[in-house]
């Protein structure tokens, strides 16, 4: 039954005819794919979940608003002084418990000025890195990538898997030296999850009975057990307790910030407390230096459980988006660790033993606004049909060749290779249940060049073609958005030229981190570079980010 409706897809895709989609404009009709991941987060027959997974990766596709390019690794440079850092299959990089040879301090780039320090509002991997470094969850990543209990010393599960008991360790604090209890878990993780909060991930939380406004979490008396009460048997729960969105802030500090709430009692700036240094915190390390667009020094927190492990007095990060900066000051031995290399030195640093290049488990890709200018005037099909035919004409082996010239595997599909199924198994494999529509790829697509396809699937979209060029009465024009940083540039690059072999104009603006996701949120954009790293090991990460209501969902699906 799998196959079979893998083939059907994989026709209407070549056709652009899935009637699921079918809709007055040229906006895919998303409530079917809002109903499905609904039945996929509630289902506990976990090989039928698997395949209602695949269906959902098949609708995403189908629309062609995401063009996958490449799936991640991760490369940085660091000091041979330097041990300790390490970071899991998500980019997270866990700085506290580094040592720097006989230096106090360690001084680290990530990226620009983040975009929030509130765990419970970041989406980025800087801010992960940063709530990692200045907060704590449940539960949190060891050197070697395994869960292992943090602010929780364990937890009990009940028989049906539908209620989760975490037993907290004894003396925990915050920095200002006031307890840590389970109380001020069940505040925050209902914090996260409500509506006024808007929180990019408070759908993360709709696994809980409860969601979004009456969550089913509760503290003993004593403070010690947190539980959790569940609507379906959950494979990543202890994932989600080491997930930043859920760690724990301190309720007075947020609701006494100046500005949290209008004059009605309104949340109008959820992240009011945290957006200069002092704020309090619960981790390694606290902020206590802020010069925004500049740097930030975190500063040894003594009251952190585990205090005695942490060797770093201060950690300062140097805020910058500019590789040649930032590769500048590592040169010169004003940074021990930094997250980019200008682009053209990647490949003469390969071989240097403080380059480091590791797994990862994310996709780069292109993402289209589905609301456009773009498409307007066309159909649901005819829309679907324009975004297949870009990624047609886009070379992906050239650009991880001479832009990300580390070994990169060619994306064919949006969900990673080598992700699990959450069935015993990996995602992106042909087996008994589920066959892919290019079978020999184990994707969509086998990712060459198809100028002829392109043409084709444009003159569907009603375009006319010229001696293999867009003729002059149907031209394609868009804008395409991306941040400063010279790779993301040379891919835009790549890009632009390649579509330009069969006549679209494609122009390429740049902006600031800050900017760059503010624009991409509120859909103030044609085409984008995107790419999204896995929050955790299971296929429902990157297909539930696309519902209509998610705060991650920029291609602006049923918007």
């Amino acid at each position: 039954m799998k196959k079979l409706l893998a083939m059907l897809l994989a026709v209407a895709m070549m056709a652009g005819t899935v009637s699921a989609f079918a809709d007055a404009g040229s906006e895919p009709n998303w409530t079917e794919f809002d109903a499905l991941i609904a039945s996929i987060k509630s289902e506990t027959d976990f090989a039928k979940r698997e395949a209602l997974m695949h269906q959902a990766e098949d609708m995403l596709m189908e629309t062609g608003a995401l063009v996958p390019l490449y799936y991640y690794n991760d490369m940085y440079m660091q000091k041979a002084s330097v041990e300790g850092v390490y970071a899991n299959l998500f980019q997270t990089k866990f700085f506290q418990y580094a040592t720097n040879g006989d230096a106090t301090n360690l001084n680290i780039n990530l990226a620009s000025e983040p975009d929030y320090v509130d765990p419970a509002l970041n989406s980025s991997v800087d801010g992960a890195c940063i709530a990692a470094l200045t907060f704590g969850g449940l539960y949190t990543y060891d050197a070697e990538g395994a869960l292992v209990p943090n602010f929780a010393t364990g937890y009990e599960m009940s028989d049906d898997g539908l209620v989760y008991t975490f037993t907290l360790r004894d003396g925990l604090k915050w920095s200002d030296g006031s307890d840590l209890t389970a109380a001020d878990f069940v505040w925050s993780w209902k914090r996260a999850a409500a509506t006024e909060t808007a929180a990019d991930y408070s759908y993360m939380f709709n696994g809980i009975k409860g969601y979004p406004d009456e969550l089913a979490v509760t503290a003993s008396e004593d403070g010690k057990q947190f539980t959790v009460e569940l609507t379906a048997p959950c494979a990543y729960m202890l994932d989600l307790a080491a997930f930043p969105t859920f760690f724990p802030v301190k309720q007075d500090v947020v609701e006494g910030a100046e500005g949290y709430k209008d004059a009605d009692g309104n949340v109008v700036k959820p992240n009011a407390w945290a957006l200069e240094a002092g704020y309090v915190t619960s981790g390694a390390y606290t902020l206590t230096e802020w010069k925004h667009n500049e740097s930030m020094v975190f500063t040894k927190n003594p009251n952190f459980w585990d205090a005695e492990n942490v060797k770093l007095e201060t950690i300062t990060m140097m805020l910058s988006a500019d590789d040649t900066a930032i590769y500048g000051a590592y040169q010169a031995g004003d940074l021990d660790f930094c997250d980019s290399v200008p682009n053209d030195l990647v490949e003469s640093l390969k071989e240097d033993p403080e380059f480091h290049l590791i797994s990862a488990l994310g996709t780069y890709y292109i993402i289209f606004n589905v609301k456009s200018p773009l498409f307007d005037g066309k159909t649901v099909e005819q829309a679907n049909a324009m975004r297949q035919a870009f990624s047609y004409l886009i070379d992906r082996d050239y650009i991880i060749e001479t832009v990300g010239q580390c070994g990169q595997e060619m994306a064919n599909a949006f969900i990673p290779s080598g992700m699990a199924d959450g069935n015993g198994g990996v995602f992106k494999a042909n087996d008994a249940d589920y066959t892919y529509p290019d079978a020999d790829t184990v994707g969509y697509y086998n990712g060459e060049v198809d100028e002829a396809k392109a043409i084709e699937l444009l003159e569907s979209a009603g375009f006319e073609f010229v001696d293999g060029k867009l003729s002059d009465a149907t031209p394609i024009s868009f804008e395409y958005l991306t941040n400063e940083s010279s790779g993301h540039v040379a891919i835009a690059e790549c890009i632009q030229q390649d579509l330009s072999a069969i006549g679209i104009t494609m122009t390429i603006r740049t902006c600031d981190w800050n900017v760059f996701l503010e624009d991409r949120k509120s859909g103030n954009y044609d085409v984008a570079r995107n790419g999204w790293i896995a929050d955790f090991n299971d296929p429902i990460n990157m297909l539930e980010m696309w519902t209509t209501d998610s705060g991650n969902n920029d291609a602006q699906f049923g918007r």
